[in-house]
């Protein structure tokens, strides 16, 4: 035990320093960058070996403890099953994200910057390893402010440009609107006990008011930094405008701070009513369904690829949402069922997500665009960076046999049981979330389709002056793993089964007489089968296709291009109009905008086609609120005169007016 806190705490120790000895190298050496990369995957791999002994050890232990000033608010760490299953894939894809870094944001290469990204980067992992650590509400949040911190730096990496400062300061004001209501949450909670630990707490002790006030506070300062809609309004811009490994432990483990705060406070929070269940069912239902039509519509790569990680928030949400409603109603096997979904997305989000935002960020490093319309054919000098790319749009679209398709099986297998298909009660209102998934997979096959024929296949639209190479093996290598863990958890459920019983009997209280497992419910077994037996047939079939290519003896003639005896690559698909037909449909949540060209002549001059979808609730919502309260709090600067006198007799009147409310 004790080897195992010293693990623990050399992870968040390590990480938190990894980035300082290259302050003190010259900023053109990769020295600096390398020093901070190994002492990082050190840490990494000392908390990965210390939390992964939660699932094979002792279940609940106390890390360290420190005084504070403020009374009865110690400096509390600690592990449980819940903390463990969260912390795994922070240090994992930080760990490769930092590999990534050592040639895709090489220190040579931007020496005005990198050693700011080396800094936060480590504090940002320490920050959140602490987070999912803390056992108190001071404690959480430390971590809590750290990581909005440390992100705010990273978004803001070059911030010489405008629109890289501008969606670095919407993300500080989003995670500061979030803190504030977190800083009410615990407030309320602290008031109702008279103490800042974060244990389960019963109605008769917090109050059924103060429950679902609390409840509240954390649906909105949770939803908030996960990025569930409408609260997604700064996840789209900070996600295209980080660098991409940035950008991957961001969507892949940053927003997962939001999740792991709704499951950690709906443990805390442990006799919920029906409707909360219900309310996390259709906000994730909304969120699935309108990330990914708004995923449809983008040009960015990297912004499309954010709206990817609403509709995967959504998912998670929904499985959140169905065990809210077992433990409302008192049906074990939908809890374990739902959250078996939601825990185990979590994982699978992290890796295929990350593998998508590096995979992407290998065709940034070769054509400096993040255009898709400017992209094209770069399957054929790029064919590691177009496989990982195409099994990470796999994985996402929950194909077989792939990870993605378990955690969705789980919930599909939920929600099913519902409707009381399993021999439980029925509650058919939660199964409407089944077509809506079916829906959000289907649209996210197709945006993918779009993103990979349109990136990758085809010739390239612009003009290259220099041929486009490969990336090297610092950048392939994290996303070889990322893509092994995606085949393996695909493969292999049962592996995982042990650990998703685990964290599911802590978060449901249950006896461990009365534990319920999971291969006791869900076909793993078959599932593995199937999987195994799918991937050989797809290896073969791929085989013996490449060998009856091989054999065949080709001729060559002209191709027939419709009349055309030169195409070019204007005439490829774009990325507005291979999408453009569900773009359409849903043209009205969309808010989508189009520019058509006006024809007047027989002989018109050249003309375009532009079509852009906005950001919605950002551009009519949340700036216009924002504005109008800049006007009406405009009239307050009269107060700040400058003036000692006048500041003594603000704090003099406010001294009273608190005087006369208490007395």
């Amino acid at each position: 035990m004790f080897e195992q806190r010293q693990l623990i705490l050399s992870a968040v120790v390590l990480c938190a320093i990894s980035g300082l000895p290259s302050l003190f190298l010259a900023r053109r050496t990769c020295w600096g960058q390398r020093i901070a990369t190994g002492l990082l995957v050190v840490g990494c791999i000392c908390g990965l070996i210390g939390i992964g002994q939660v699932f094979f050890g002792v279940a609940d232990f106390e890390i360290a403890r420190w005084p504070t000033p403020i009374p009865n608010a110690d400096f509390v760490l600690a592990a449980d099953s819940i903390s463990a299953f969260f912390l795994i894939p922070i240090l994992l894809v930080t760990m490769l994200g930092s590999i990534y870094g050592l040639e895709y944001w090489k220190q040579s290469d931007h020496p005005s910057d990198s050693q700011k990204l080396q800094v936060f980067y480590g504090l940002l992992t320490s920050a959140l390893t602490v987070l999912v650590l803390a056992r108190n509400s001071v404690t959480f949040l430390v971590g809590w402010e750290g990581m909005a911190i440390s992100a705010f730096f990273l978004v803001g990496t070059q911030d010489d440009k405008d629109d890289v400062r501008e969606a670095a300061w919407l993300y500080l004001a989003a995670s500061h609107a979030a803190t504030l209501a977190l800083f009410m949450m615990f407030a309320l909670m602290y008031g109702a006990t008279g103490s800042y630990d974060l244990v389960p707490l019963s109605n008769e002790v917090l109050g059924a008011g103060n429950a679902t006030i609390v409840f509240l506070l954390a649906l909105a300062g949770f939803g908030l930094k996960a990025g569930l809609m409408p609260l997604h309004f700064w996840l789209p811009s900070a996600h295209a405008m980080a660098p991409s490994h940035v950008s991957a432990v961001m969507s892949g483990v940053l927003i997962k701070a939001g999740i792991y705060g709704l499951v950690r406070m709906t443990w805390v929070l442990a006799q919920p009513p029906l409707w909360w269940g219900e309310l996390l069912l259709f906000l994730g239902a909304v969120s699935a369904v309108l990330g990914v039509a708004f995923a449809l519509g983008q040009h960015d790569i990297k912004r499309l690829l954010a709206y990817h990680s609403i509709e995967n928030i959504g998912i998670i949400v929904i499985g959140l949402g169905l065990a809210m409603i077992g433990r409302a109603m008192n049906e074990p096997v939908w809890i374990l069922l739902g959250l078996s979904g939601c825990l185990l997305h979590v994982w699978n989000h992290a890796l295929f997500k990350s593998l998508l935002f590096l995979s992407a960020g290998s065709v940034i490093h070769a054509r400096h665009t993040r255009e898709i319309d400017h992209l094209g054919g770069l399957a054929k000098s790029m064919p590691w960076t177009a496989g990982f790319f195409l099994l990470g749009a796999a994985a996402i679209c929950g194909l077989p046999p792939l990870n993605g398709f378990i955690s969705e099986f789980f919930i599909y297998l939920g929600l099913f049981q519902t409707l009381g298909l399993g021999g439980g009660r029925e509650f058919p209102v939660a199964a409407f979330a089944v077509p809506v998934l079916a829906m959000m997979g289907a649209l996210a096959v197709a945006c993918f389709v779009k993103v990979f024929g349109v990136v990758f296949l085809g010739v390239s639209r612009e003009k290259l002056e220099h041929p486009i190479r490969e990336s090297g093996w610092a950048m392939r290598a994290p996303m070889l793993v990322l893509s092994l863990c995606c085949i393996a958890i695909g493969l292999g459920p049962t592996m995982v089964a042990p650990m998703l019983d685990k964290s599911i009997s802590v978060w449901s209280h249950q006896d461990a007489q009365a534990v319920t497992f999971l291969e006791d419910i869900a076909p793993l077994g078959q599932l593995r089968t199937a999987a195994i037996v799918l991937l050989l047939s797809l290896v073969v079939g791929a085989y013996w296709l490449n060998r009856r290519i091989q054999s065949r003896s080709l001729g060559w003639t002209e191709t027939w291009g419709c009349g055309y005896t030169a195409p070019t690559a204007r005439m490829q698909y774009t990325a507005s109009s291979i999408a453009q037909f569900l773009v359409e449909l849903m043209a009205w949540p969309l808010q989508l905008k189009v520019e058509r060209p006006h024809l007047t002549t027989f002989f018109p001059s050249t003309a375009t086609f532009k079509s852009h979808v906005p950001e919605v609730v950002l551009e009519r919502a949340v700036m216009p609120i924002v504005h109008s309260l800049g006007r009406c709090l405009f009239w307050f600067r009269i107060v700040q005169q400058g003036s000692i006198q006048l500041y003594v007799m603000y704090i003099f009147s406010m001294l009273v007016f608190l005087l006369l409310l208490w007395r």
